[in-house]
């Protein structure tokens, strides 16, 4: 079975050498570089091709992780990003999120949290981490919704299926599916109903 190839981004260099390290003791997990800051995590990430790409929230300079996140998808839209953070904002999740980041663990998070969260942003699916949907679900304030999100929710909320919400929008039902799974991970609710309740109480839909 084929590696999962992993690109590590984060502005302190011993940080970088510890998670590496630790990630080099797992099986099927294989670290093909790193970065220390947001312009050369997009160069070496289009570069290496990795299939997952650790990226850090906060770094210096005019590219943080979720600036970098962005403009790493807009030139590779493939690229799966999962964000590592000490989760003191529940915005700069929110915009990572918004960007296109599949995933968000903590920095303080154990090794098997980190492999869980790489695995299962590689496979395709979303992983946030338990710390990081309470700080979204606790928030007084959240990233507000984009207007495509905030539509698929308030058609959720009127209970229809991902395929009613598909025919009436003139996109995929995977589109939908998609969609619904970044709105979860964005405002840190685990279902349908959860998602919609805590747009309601955040004031996020317009009905």
């Amino acid at each position: 079975m084929k590696d999962t190839t992993v690109l590590l981004v984060d502005d302190h260099a011993i940080f970088r050498m510890g998670l590496a390290s630790l990630l080099g003791t797992a099986n099927g997990i294989k670290v093909v570089g790193d970065a220390g800051d947001g312009a050369s995590a997009v160069e070496k990430a289009l570069s290496l091709r990795p299939d997952v790409v650790i990226m850090d929230l906060i770094m210096p300079g005019v590219m943080d992780g979720a600036e970098a996140t962005k403009t790493l998808i807009e030139k590779w839209p493939e690229a799966k990003v999962v964000i590592l953070t000490t989760y003191e904002t529940a915005d700069g999740i929110g915009h990572a999120l918004d960007a296109g980041a599949r995933g968000a663990i903590v920095k303080k998070a154990e090794l098997d949290d980190v492999l869980n969260a790489i695995r299962t942003v590689a496979e395709g699916e979303i992983f946030v981490s338990d710390e990081i949907k309470q700080v979204l679900k606790s928030s007084a304030t959240c990233t507000p919704l984009s207007p495509r999100q905030t539509e698929i929710i308030e058609l959720v909320s009127l209970g229809l299926t991902n395929e009613d919400i598909a025919y009436k929008l003139g996109i995929s039902a995977t589109s939908v599916r998609d969609y619904l799974k970044t709105t979860f991970a964005k405002i840190g609710a685990a279902n349908r109903a959860e998602a919609v309740a805590i747009a309601f109480r955040k004031h996020l839909l317009k009905i």
